[in-house]
């Protein structure tokens, strides 16, 4: 059940990401996913070092790390992809 969790909240994170990031994304919706995930991972360690990785309720400081990092992952990412790809930059 964590992996599937874990697919969820990158698929929902790397959306959030792509609309966030202005222009056209060329990666595709598996890759954003995993960009998602990876965000999420990042965003939970940089919330652990900052002293707000668990705390009562719901940990919005938690949530905002993983969100800023996932549109900083998707940013970096598929610019990446796009030079692999050799796809027209727009």
């Amino acid at each position: 059940m964590g992996w599937l969790w874990a697919i969820v909240v990158g698929f929902v994170l790397g959306l959030i990401a792509k609309a966030v990031i202005p222009g056209k994304q060329h990666s595709p919706l598996w890759l954003t996913t995993v960009f998602g995930m990876l965000g999420a991972i990042v965003g939970n360690a940089i919330a652990r070092a900052a002293g707000v990785g668990e705390t009562s309720g719901v940990d919005w400081w938690r949530h905002l790390f993983q969100l800023v990092a996932a549109v900083v992952i998707v940013a970096v990412g598929d610019r990446a992809y796009v030079r692999v790809r050799g796809q027209p930059r727009h």
